[in-house]
């Protein structure tokens, strides 16, 4: 059985030992070890990662407490040198340890219960029995988990026999069977747990909590520990002081200068909606003055959405049906005369079908999509040809 050094010896990042079997699994191998300080996947906490004589470790696991390491390519028997990847344990270690030091202190501040935990890649998540938490419920738990943290208590790990664990308070009553790893946070949390973890809680360096949201029935609570909430700090730091520079202000006046603009642009676009009133009013006046009884006309400058404003004005107001094309888009769009009897989507479906076009509508209006500007071109062509029906 492989002796476990990220318990029996967790600092050590460095070592050399022997591989004790090698077996092939699909397109990678499955390795052994006499000894090691790779982690396992395992309590929600992901794998280590580094090297076993220079091949990348791709995953660890356990099975029946022994430990298996996936590798690209054998490394052969006998004496390898392994290297574990210190920053990846270390930001796991203070994710992990600030769950538990969280949970404690959502049992304390809100009697909340931690059912369910996730350690992500970039996020890390706690499913609480706990419903909406007001801001207020999040500043109080953040603020004493960080004094608890500065705190700078120490961290115990050992094994306790079923009997002795039976015996103990835990946050949580373990399921396990055979000894028991103990995690024990000094006045702070008592919790049964497989997985690394700090000596002392000032290691964690800060805990940041991110949002709360309903998640089946309970409060999904995501934050971030130690080098991670650093730097979302420091993305954020950034984001704020370019956002500020941008608007000519300083980080603490950003929000009122930001609702500012956002009413004058709200301004803005009620008037440029008056503008395009009176805009698309005179094109629909010039596009029907200049046309028999059906308009058909192509346009650069507008899209889809503004020709059909324009083709229902020809419509209702001059009594003329419009078929308008917006030839930076690929799009055709039409509206019947209140007299014509003509089914516009279905009519216009057919037409585009004849050019790849894809489309349709209501008995009054349609729109189609073209594959290219040279489809629609050969549609427009053969609809001025052949008229409208």
């Amino acid at each position: 059985m492989t002796e476990k050094l990220y318990y029996t010896a967790p600092d050590v990042d460095v070592w050399t030992t022997t591989v004790t079997s090698v077996r092939q699994d699909g397109e990678t191998y499955i390795v052994t070890l006499a000894e090691t300080a790779f982690y396992p996947e395992g309590g929600g906490q992901p794998s280590d990662a580094g090297t076993i004589a220079g091949l990348p470790v791709l995953d660890v696991f356990d099975e029946n407490g022994e430990v298996y390491h996936r590798l690209p390519v054998p490394p052969g028997m006998g004496a390898v040198s392994c290297v574990l990847d210190r920053k990846r344990r270390r930001d796991h270690t203070q994710q992990h340890s600030g769950q538990h030091l969280l949970s404690a202190v959502l049992v304390e501040q809100l009697g909340a219960e931690t059912v369910g935990f996730h350690l992500g890649r970039e996020v890390v998540t706690i499913d609480i029995t706990a419903g909406a938490l007001t801001e207020a419920d999040m500043l109080a738990v953040e603020n004493r988990a960080n004094e608890l943290i500065y705190a700078n208590l120490p961290v115990e790990t050992y094994w306790v026999t079923p009997e002795e664990a039976e015996r103990m308070p835990f946050r949580k009553r373990p399921d396990v069977q055979g000894s028991v790893r103990v995690v024990e946070m000094k006045g702070i949390d008592l919790s049964a747990c497989c997985g690394t973890h700090v000596k002392r809680t000032g290691e964690i360096g800060v805990i940041k909590l991110l949002k709360a949201e309903r998640h089946r029935g309970m409060t999904r609570l995501s934050f971030l520990c130690g080098g991670r909430a650093l730097a979302d700090y420091q993305q954020t730091h950034r984001v704020v002081q370019a956002a500020a520079g941008r608007f000519g202000t300083s980080r603490d006046q950003l929000l009122d200068v930001i609702a500012k603009w956002e009413q004058e642009k709200k301004e803005w676009e009620k008037r440029l909606r008056q503008y395009e009133a009176i805009v698309f009013a005179v094109e629909a006046e010039r596009a029907a003055a200049e046309s028999g009884r059906a308009v058909i006309g192509r346009y650069d400058q507008y899209g889809a959405k503004e020709l059909q404003m324009i083709a229902r004005l020809i419509a209702d107001r001059y009594g003329k049906t419009a078929l308008l094309a917006s030839t930076s888009d690929w799009r055709a769009v039409i509206a019947k005369a209140p007299s014509s009897l003509l089914h516009a989507g279905n009519w216009l479906k057919e037409q585009a079908a004849l050019f790849g076009g894809k489309g349709g509508g209501n008995e009054r209006q349609g729109q189609a999509a073209f594959p290219s500007r040279e489809a629609l071109s050969q549609f427009l062509f053969r609809v001025e040809a052949a008229g409208i029906d």
